[in-house]
């Protein structure tokens, strides 16, 4: 907390104040002043310990942790925490988006550092009245996030100096894919598949990391008509036109697999359907947006139109 706001406040919080109420105004700031420089000429030990326990809810905050080479002090990961391989031997806490604050507890963490959309609201709230120090990342979409994230795992885990090394790293990486892309003529029309529900496929539209990952592929998302992820009829998948139909590989099983999901009836009379060309990646590579982000770009590319990508040198 930055002085201004820790006088601020101790001003107008009376549960404060009152220990000091028979102080004159300029013993009190004395005092307050004093008592904040004190705190913050211990800081850096303190931030220290907070952070030898560590809790982590969201894949791509997990792979920052491991890329800034601070693993030593995980105990826990969640369930969307499958990269590097070693995160997966950890103790999972479940769910990203369905915390359990016993579950937690149980790891006797100092530290979660959750996704900006973890949860529930009430998990979070009871760990923090239990003493964890609860982070949670930055809501920015896309790769500009990525920068955001590493720069807070840094700072919270005192190693600045490596993430601006990991954060300009990730930049010049995805710089020098976006280069390549800019050479593709062909925007394949995509069509991201979250799932499907009953008899109608919910796909990913605009405001969408399938759609982010889709448009820094040089490719056009085939579902830009809807906002979000949402069920779409069989009608409004013949308008679309996708060339390819793009899933996760996991949730690609769980219906069958590509060819099953491209002979539905939704789908089969599409130039994807025909053509027979679906495309399936690892969940967390494609949408994670960390600091493999370069990497699923280049994967992407050279799945949508391998020709093209060997030709733009991918």
């Amino acid at each position: 907390m930055a002085l201004p706001q820790f006088l601020n406040m101790t001003f107008r919080n009376k549960a404060i104040a009152s220990p000091w109420r028979q102080l004159r105004a300029s013993q009190f700031m004395t005092a307050a002043v004093a008592a904040m420089a004190g705190f913050l000429l211990h800081w850096p030990a303190q931030a220290q310990d907070l952070t030898r326990r560590i809790v982590v809810a969201g894949g791509d905050l997990t792979e920052i942790v491991f890329a800034l080479d601070a693993e030593d002090q995980l105990v826990g990961v969640d369930q969307t925490s499958t990269w590097p391989p070693q995160a997966q031997d950890l103790p999972q806490i479940g769910y990203v988006r369905r915390l359990s604050a016993e579950g937690v507890l149980s790891l006797d963490p100092d530290l979660l550092i959750a996704a900006h959309d973890a949860g529930p609201d009430v998990a979070l709230r009871q760990l923090r009245q239990a003493g964890v120090l609860v982070v949670q990342a930055p809501d920015v979409d896309g790769a500009d996030g990525v920068v955001a994230k590493i720069d807070l795992v840094g700072e919270i885990l005192n190693r600045e100096d490596d993430a601006q090394a990991l954060a300009a790293q990730f930049q010049a990486d995805l710089a020098a894919v976006q280069t390549k892309v800019a050479t593709l003529t062909r925007q394949p029309r995509v069509l991201f598949i979250l799932s499907i529900a009953g008899n109608a496929p919910i796909v990913g539209g605009r405001d969408t990391s399938a759609d982010d990952i889709i448009r820094l592929a040089g490719a056009t998302n085939a579902a830009a008509a809807v906002s979000g992820y949402k069920p779409i009829s069989r009608e409004a998948i013949l308008a679309a036109q996708p060339d390819v139909l793009l899933l996760m590989d996991r949730h690609a099983e769980t219906f069958g697999g590509a060819t099953a999901i491209l002979s539905r009836p939704e789908f089969a009379l599409t130039p994807a359907g025909q053509a027979g060309h679906a495309v399936t990646m690892d969940g967390l590579l494609l949408l994670g947006f960390g600091p493999r982000t370069p990497q699923a770009v280049a994967q992407l590319v050279r799945a949508l139109q391998p020709q093209a990508a060997v030709e733009a040198g991918f």
